[in-house]
């Protein structure tokens, strides 16, 4: 790992429980979950502890079917302050070793290292993972690869406190057996439409034919064969500061409609893909907002600030409805 570049993908393992462990050490070594409203069974677990995963928790979940699995389940609110300030000390670390640093999430990054010759990596980066721990008290995995993609395939093999090298000569006998699916990059809607191609796994991928790709997902489809064969040139952006202030999608409709079963269609399949988006980016809403622009390019908006953090879409969906209506109604 001592010639070209040298980039980690460092990424905070259960960041949201971990902060509260540290707040509350008594929670330590329990079953921990945050969910945007635990007092109803509906609430969605945001996130949970490793304690918790093991019981069969996880994100998405909702609060009733979480503690029917772990009766023992400590459920509590997000505490965003809290874990932005946790954020700003992570990232305030990783500077020191680089300043060629770009987050991607609030407990998520990538650094590129710089090249010291005789450098033993592995063990450079161990001293930065045992401080984050040691300094911060939050655990984390360490990927580290010549190229961002590779570097965040391979901070998700092992976790928690993990560190794991992936270099592209490991491409095709680590990430070639994997399904699509497992890709970074890669969803649900996207890998189904990839296996009616005929493609499941990476290898797939990495040999499939570029006009079969890119007649099926534009450019994407060629940048996703390059990622499958471990290519990926996009560089460390210190410029690409994370800071989403908001998360939202619209569309154009190819015809005028006041039909409100179909407006509630497009509300809905807006709603999945923002919740996409926040799940992405470990991110939650606590304020709403619906836009109508009528045909003759009247817009009207609505907004409204909500008790307890949502992401899912069904949540989405739920508090937009009532918006929607007086909207629809004017």
């Amino acid at each position: 790992m001592n010639k070209g570049r040298i980039i980690l993908h460092i990424d905070l393992n259960c960041f949201y429980a971990s902060v509260e462990q540290i707040y509350d050490p008594t929670l330590k070594g329990k079953p921990v979950a945050i969910a945007g409203n635990p007092k109803e069974r509906r609430g969605i677990i945001i996130t949970c502890s490793y304690e918790a995963r093991a019981r069969g928790v996880y994100t998405t979940m909702n609060v009733g079917e979480a503690r029917r699995k772990c009766p023992e389940l400590i459920v509590l609110p997000p505490n965003f302050e809290r874990y932005r300030a946790a954020s700003k000390s992570f990232f305030n670390l990783l500077k020191e070793y680089s300043e060629i640093l770009q987050p991607v999430s609030i407990d998520e990054g990538y650094l590129q290292l710089p090249v010291i010759e005789g450098q033993n990596v592995l063990q450079h980066v161990q001293k930065m993972q045992d401080r984050i721990w040691n300094e911060l008290q939050l655990p984390c995995s360490i990927g580290i690869a010549p190229n961002k993609f590779l570097a965040k395939m391979a901070s998700d093999m092992k976790k928690p406190m993990g560190i794991t090298i992936l270099r592209k000569r490991d491409v095709p006998t680590v990430l070639w057996p994997m399904n699509v699916i497992e890709m970074h990059g890669i969803g649900k809607s996207t890998a189904e439409k990839l296996k009616k191609l005929g493609i499941q796994k990476i290898e797939e991928l990495a040999v499939a034919d570029e006009y079969t790709l890119k007649q099926n997902f534009g450019i994407n489809g060629l940048r996703m064969k390059q990622k499958a064969n471990g290519e990926d040139d996009r560089p460390v952006d210190p410029q690409a500061i994370y800071d989403t202030k908001s998360v939202g999608n619209s569309t154009t409709l190819s015809h005028d409609t006041t039909d409100r079963d179909e407006l509630y269609k497009i509300i809905s399949t807006l709603s999945e893909k923002v919740a996409e988006r926040l799940k992405a980016k470990k991110l939650a809403g606590v304020t709403v907002s619906v836009m109508i622009r009528t045909a003759d390019w009247e817009t009207y908006t609505r907004s409204k600030s909500i008790n307890n953090a949502i992401f899912s879409k069904d949540d989405i969906v739920d508090a937009l409805a009532k918006y929607f209506e007086k909207l629809y109604s004017q």
